[in-house]
């Protein structure tokens, strides 16, 4: 089931690749359905990637390909639902247009420093980080400066911007943001070993640290990197 800004974009980027054989930048996007953020489209294309409706390219920006479309598509020019929460239904997949490469930048939110004595929720400044969408898979991300060297052997150095995927649940020997005791947030491998969770540094100059599992919570897995050279 989609929303109608999803129901609707979907649309716009159909009668985009009928028309012209390419998908709409993030910009037109943000536009066509009168979005105060490019944020707000990477959240609605994430969102409609999940659900089978369009799949994005690996490795071309501006490759979005619609897969399936709403049970009741009409052309993207007629009204648009008038309900952000009215829901529609689905049919059977369409033919997809592929469309050309091109470049696009997102936004999303940073949240400062990942460093001790801050949960990451009292790290938000409100600013955002631009980031290529090809970075990105899908669900919600946001972005951390390193602080500190204890992650340098992944290649993961003090300057660094984390690009984190939102989730509260990881695999062993995935590298997360971990909240210890709701109070120090930190960047480590995550192992679970005879009941206890294990935080893993990628620095031999540092010991893991193993905490009982009610100590840690995850609050998000490592997506990506940026790095800034000067």
């Amino acid at each position: 089931m989609l929303t109608a800004k999803q129901h609707e974009l979907i649309q716009f980027i159909q009668q985009r690749l009928e028309e012209t054989g390419i998908s709409p930048s993030f910009e037109e996007m943000k536009e066509a359905l009168d979005l105060k953020s490019k944020s707000g489209v990477h959240r609605l294309i994430s969102a409609l990637e999940e659900r089978g409706f369009i799949r994005r390219l690996p490795n071309r920006a501006r490759a979005l390909e619609v897969i399936r479309q709403p049970e009741d598509a009409v052309p993207a020019s007629a009204a648009r639902p008038k309900a952000a929460n009215d829901l529609v239904g689905v049919r059977a997949p369409a033919p997809a247009t592929r469309p050309e490469p091109a470049n696009d930048v997102i936004e999303i939110p940073l949240h400062g420093r990942i460093a001790a004595g801050a949960p990451i929720e009292a790290l938000e400044d409100h600013q955002s980080l631009p980031v290529p969408a090809a970075l990105l898979g899908p669900g919600d991300h946001y972005a951390l400066e390193v602080s500190g060297d204890s992650m340098i052997e992944a290649g993961i150095f003090d300057g660094d911007f984390a690009l984190i995927r939102r989730t509260n649940t990881a695999r062993d020997g995935e590298i997360v943001v971990a909240l210890v005791n709701n109070e120090e947030a930190t960047l480590k491998y995550l192992h679970r070993d005879s009941g206890n969770v294990r935080l893993d540094p990628a620095n031999s100059a540092y010991e893991a640290q193993v905490y009982a599992p009610a100590q840690v919570e995850v609050q998000g897995k490592l997506a990506g990197l940026l790095r800034r050279y000067h």
